[in-house]
């Protein structure tokens, strides 16, 4: 599975500033980030009138836009999707992700915390990994100024991002995540990649997608 972990913070607390130093920190280590964003809002991207909106509303279960350099998918949920279900959803070729909110989730959070906004915290501090902070805290968890961007990303790689250096197999099945017993994953490994015809691109396979879609 890859890491999660769950940026926090009160409204105006500098959420999205730090988000912003941290994708450009950790991408330059050579990290792939995502970003998901909760948010409140009905139609936040989808607006009315938007081709896509229109063709969700005709009955689409996904509608995509593909510009020059962009791919925007839409889904329409009946439910917010948590950040693993994102996650076994795109299927996509990065290390780690981020998200802004989610302050009840079960992930990893790092809270930030501005001085003007009181010293109470949204999170527990049991469930934080590290506080950014304009003022210390009396708090046993790592706190870090917004500054200290590089320590912030020295604390996600240590605890997030280890277990990405070693081949990792998931296994989704409809759109819930499997766990797989050690040997069984070493064993799928080998036979995947001993299925592929030959070198694709520079001889070197990052990552490799296969679904399966039974008809009833």
């Amino acid at each position: 599975m890859h890491s999660i972990i769950s940026i926090v913070g009160k409204s105006g607390s500098g959420k999205t500033t730090l988000l912003e130093g941290l994708i450009t920190e950790l991408k330059r280590r050579g990290h792939k980030v995502a970003i998901v964003k909760h948010s409140h809002h009905a139609d936040d991207l989808d607006t009315a009138s938007k081709d896509t909106w229109r063709f969700t509303q005709a009955g689409s279960e996904i509608s995509a836009l593909n510009s020059l350099d962009h791919l925007a998918i839409y889904r329409r949920l009946e439910n917010y999707f948590d950040p693993q279900e994102i996650s076994n959803f795109i299927l996509w070729d990065y290390d780690l992700i981020l998200t802004e909110g989610f302050k009840g989730s079960r992930y990893p959070k790092i809270e930030v915390h501005r001085r003007e906004q009181g010293e109470d915290l949204l999170t527990d501090p049991q469930q934080l990994m590290a506080l950014v902070t304009d003022e210390p805290l009396a708090l046993d968890i790592p706190q870090f100024s917004r500054d200290e961007l590089a320590g912030i990303a020295d604390l996600i790689a240590n605890r997030s991002l280890m277990h990405n250096r070693e081949n990792n197999v998931d296994l989704i099945v409809n759109g819930a995540y499997v766990p797989i017993d050690p040997p069984l994953k070493d064993l799928l490994t080998r036979t995947l990649f001993a299925m592929i015809p030959g070198p694709q691109g520079n001889g070197e396979v990052k990552s490799l997608h296969i679904s399966l879609r039974r008809k009833f």
